[in-house]
């Protein structure tokens, strides 16, 4: 994997030094506020000068690429299934229910608002923060081979599979983004008529 920032002298100081900052980044992000992408608002919210993040990280892409790998070694390898050998229905749920309750944590709040604040178009991205493109680029493969693990013993076609591993977390962000803009709907529901959804399609002959 890229490095996320020039070769440092690793010491135990230097390296509590760095995760304090990574995780003040963090904080900082899952306010919420898109101001706390820019590199002076977090060197002042860590009580550092930009000058000793530019030590640690290189720059900011160094920087938002480091939060996005610390996020994902926290996170771990994803599980195949909350019911690995449950039913169709209970993989669906396992998956869905997984993520659901990772876009709840402060992690995913952060990424979110610095996802926000990067370029839409990936062409883009990769020109301006290619490290931070590479951290996201890389965590599509991970989930991906855990859905396909989800169902590798069931007759279940692979093509449907990658389908709903797309569809998951587009549908799950709708699902928390109403929840914390507040609605009328029942969420509830959606989420089960979700899973009914899913199990429907990958059910398909």
């Amino acid at each position: 994997m890229t490095d996320v920032a020039p070769s440092r002298r690793a010491n135990k100081r230097g390296l509590a030094t760095r995760e304090n900052m990574i995780t003040a980044a963090i904080a900082s992000l899952a306010t919420g506020d898109p101001t706390a992408v820019s590199g002076n608002r977090i060197a002042r919210d860590i009580g550092v000068t930009w000058g000793a993040i530019q030590y640690q990280f290189g720059d900011i892409d160094g920087l938002w690429a480091a939060v996005l790998r610390h996020t994902a070694e926290l996170r771990g390898d994803l599980p195949a299934s909350a019911a690995p050998n449950g039913t169709l229905r209970e993989r669906v749920t396992g998956l869905v229910d997984t993520m659901l309750v990772g876009l709840r944590t402060p992690e995913s709040l952060a990424i979110e608002t610095l996802r926000a604040a990067l370029p839409r178009d990936v062409a883009e991205l990769e020109r301006e923060f290619p490290l931070t493109a590479a951290e996201f680029a890389s965590w599509k493969p991970g989930w991906d081979d855990a859905c396909e693990r989800a169902f590798a013993d069931l007759d279940v076609d692979p093509a449907r599979v990658r389908q709903m591993a797309a569809l998951i977390p587009a549908a799950m962000r709708g699902l928390t983004s109403e929840r914390m803009l507040g609605t009328y709907g029942n969420l509830d529901d959606a989420r089960t008529g979700l899973i009914d959804a899913l199990v429907a399609l990958l059910s398909m002959d």
